[in-house]
C-alpha cells in the first residue's frame, strides 16, 4: 500500500514539476517576444536621438579630433541600427507573408492522396519543420544582434554630456553640412572622418619645411575626386592656400615642369597675402606612374613652391601609397553593407518613412544586395524603382538584377560593375516592343566627363536599356548616359555600348 501511495505521489510531483517547467517556459518565452518588441521600441527611439546629435554635429565645423572620432562613431552605430530595425522588420514581414502563402497553399493544393504516409506531404513537413528550425536559430541571432545595438546606443548617448557641452562651442556651418543623410543628391556622403584626417594633413606645418604628399588610395569610382573635391572646397583649406590646381593624366609619362604646368586646371586663386603657398592635386588615370618624371617634378615643386605648400595624389594602385607619400595614405574602400543599405534607402524614400512602405522596404534590402556596392548603379536603380512604386514591378527589378549577376557570372567569371570592365546587360520584358527586338548588350570603356562635355549628353540612358523603353535601336556601337553627380566636381558618366547576340556572348 505504501509503495502504490509512494508511487501515486511521485507521479503528481512530477507531472506538477513538469507544469510548471512547462508554464515558466511559456512566460519566459512570452518575456522573450515582449523584450523584442521593446528593443525594437527602444532602437527606435535611440536612433532619433543619435540622428539629430549626427545632424547637428556635422552642421558644425569641428576640429579636434577626438570629438570628430567620436561622431564617426556614432555614425557608424546609427547606420547599423537602422540596419538592424529594417532587417528585423522585413525578416517579420517576409515570414508572415511566407506563412500567409503557405496556408493558401494548402488550401488550393489539390490532395490527390489523403494517407498520412503521402511523399509530398511527408517531404513538405520536413522542409517545413527545417525552415522552421532555421527560422528560430536565426531569430535567436537577430535577437542577440538587436540587444546588442540597444546596448551599445543606451552607452553612447549616455556618455554624451561632455561632447553636448563642447559642440555648441564650434561655429556652424556656413553651407549645409556635407555628410547629411537626407541631403544626398547634392552633399557627399559620409567620408567625415577621412576629410578631417586629410585637412589636418594640409594644415600642418611640415619638419624642416619639406614638401608633403598625401596619397589617396581606392578602386575605380569610389569617389577619390569627389573627395578630393569637398577637400579643396573647405573654407579652411582655401584660407590657408594662396594657390590651388590640378593636374589629371596617365602616369606623368613624358611630362616636364613647363608641359606640367601647361597641363593643369586652377580650382582656386587669391590675393597672395606674403606667403603663396600652394595645393598640387594629381589625379593619376592609370595604375602606373612613371617614377623618373616623377621625381623631375617633385625637384621642380620643391624649388618653385613656398614652404607649406602640399601635394595630394590620388590613385587606383597601392604603389603609389608606398612609393610616392610621405605620410600614411588615405584608403577609401566601399561601403559597409549596412551603411550601403542606409545609402540606397535614403535615395529610394528620402525623407519618407520606409515603415510606410513594408514590402517595398524588404524588396529593395535585397535589392541592395545585388548592386555590389556601385554607386553608379545605385543612383540608376533607384531612379528606375521612383517612377513605379508597386511592389510587383520592383519584385520584377529584383529577379532581373539577379538574373544578370548569374548570367554575367556565367559568360564572364565575374561580376563586376565598377572599373571599367565589360559586363553584359539584359533589358527587361517590355509589351510595348515586339518579340524579334534584341535586348542583349556588351557595356564596357566607363569613363567620367567633366562640365565643358554636358552639351555632349548621350540620348540613350542605362535606364532606357535597362527597362527596355529606348525609342530606336541604334547601330554598331554608341554611348550611353549612366548619371550626372549633383555633387563637385559635377562628373558626367557614360559608358560605351553595344548590340550582341547571345550565341556571340556565350562561345566568347
Amino acid at each position: 500500500m505504501e509503495t502504490l501511495v509512494s508511487a501515486v505521489l511521485g507521479d503528481l510531483i512530477s507531472r506538477a514539476i513538469s507544469a510548471v517547467v512547462k508554464k515558466c517556459g511559456e512566460q519566459a518565452t512570452a518575456k522573450e517576444q515582449t523584450t523584442t518588441e521593446e528593443d525594437l521600441q527602444r532602437l527606435h527611439q535611440l536612433l532619433l536621438r543619435i540622428s539629430t546629435i549626427v545632424e547637428e554635429a556635422e552642421g558644425r565645423c569641428i576640429t579636434n579630433r577626438g570629438m570628430i572620432r567620436q561622431v564617426s562613431m556614432m555614425r557608424e552605430q546609427m547606420i547599423r541600427g537602422h540596419y538592424l530595425l529594417d532587417s528585423f522588420k522585413c525578416t517579420q514581414k517576409k515570414t508572415d507573408d511566407d506563412d500567409d502563402d503557405d496556408d493558401d497553399d494548402e488550401v488550393s493544393r489539390p490532395s490527390f492522396a489523403q494517407s498520412k504516409f503521402n511523399p509530398a506531404k511527408r517531404f513538405r513537413r520536413l522542409s517545413s519543420n527545417n525552415r522552421i528550425e532555421s527560422m528560430v536559430i536565426g531569430r535567436d541571432n537577430n535577437n542577440k544582434e538587436l540587444r546588442q545595438a540597444v546596448l551599445v546606443l543606451e552607452n553612447m548617448v549616455s556618455d554624451m554630456n561632455e561632447f553636448a557641452i563642447f559642440l555648441p562651442t564650434y561655429p556652424r556651418l556656413c553651407r549645409q553640412p556635407h555628410g547629411a543623410y537626407l541631403y544626398l543628391d547634392k552633399y557627399m556622403f559620409g567620408r567625415q572622418l577621412e576629410r578631417e584626417q586629410a585637412v589636418s594633413f594640409l594644415l600642418q606645418a611640415e619638419p624642416n619645411g619639406n614638401l608633403g604628399v598625401l596619397p589617396i588610395v581606392g578602386p575605380g569610382r569610389i569617389g577619390k575626386s569627389t573627395f578630393v573635391e569637398h577637400i579643396c572646397d573647405d573654407e579652411r583649406v582655401r584660407n590657408h592656400f594662396s594657390l590651388i590646381f590640378l593636374y589629371s593624366g596617365n602616369g606623368l609619362k613624358d611630362e616636364t615642369a613647363t608641359t606640367f604646368r601647361d597641363h593643369c586646371v586652377i580650382k582656386h586663386r587669391k590675393i597672395a597675402s606674403g606667403e603663396e603657398r600652394c595645393l598640387l592635386v594629381i589625379e593619376l588615370v592609370g595604375d602606373n606612374v612613371d617614377e623618373e618624371a616623377w621625381k623631375r617634378l617633385l625637384r621642380s615643386c620643391k624649388i618653385s613652391m613656398a614652404p607649406g605648400s602640399k601635394i595630394i595624389i590620388t590613385s587606383r594602385s597601392e604603389k603609389t601609397a608606398d612609393s610616392l607619400g610621405t605620410t600614411e595614405a588615405l584608403r577609401l574602400n566601399y561601403l559597409s553593407k549596412e551603411a550601403y543599405w542606409y545609402f540606397f534607402r535614403m535615395l529610394l524614400f528620402g525623407s519618407t518613412d520606409p515603415e510606410e512602405h513594408p514590402r517595398l522596404t524588404s524588396i529593395a534590402m535585397e535589392m541592395a544586395r545585388e548592386l555590389c556596392g556601385s554607386f553608379i548603379l545605385a543612383y540608376d536603380v533607384a531612379a528606375l524603382l521612383r517612377e513605379n512604386l508597386s511592389a510587383l514591378f520592383w519584385g520584377r527589378v529584383l529577379r532581373h538584377l539577379r538574373e544578370q549577376r548569374q548570367r554575367n557570372i556565367m559568360l564572364l567569371g565575374e561580376y563586376c560593375l565598377e572599373g571599367g570592365r565589360p559586363r553584359y546587360v539584359w533589358s527587361m520584358p517590355n509589351t510595348r516592343r515586339g518579340p524579334g527586338d534584341i535586348s542583349f548588350f556588351l557595356l564596357c570603356d566607363d569613363c567620367q566627363k567633366g562640365p565643358a562635355a554636358y552639351g555632349e549628353v548621350p540620348r540613350i540612358r542605362v535606364l532606357d536599356l535597362l527597362s527596355g523603353t529606348w525609342s530606336a535601336t541604334p547601330r554598331g556601337k554608341f554611348e550611353v548616359f549612366c548619371c550626372r553627380s549633383l555633387i563637385p566636381p559635377y562628373y558626367m558618366y557614360t559608358a560605351h555600348c553595344e548590340f550582341v547576340q547571345p550565341e556571340r556572348s556565350i562561345t566568347a
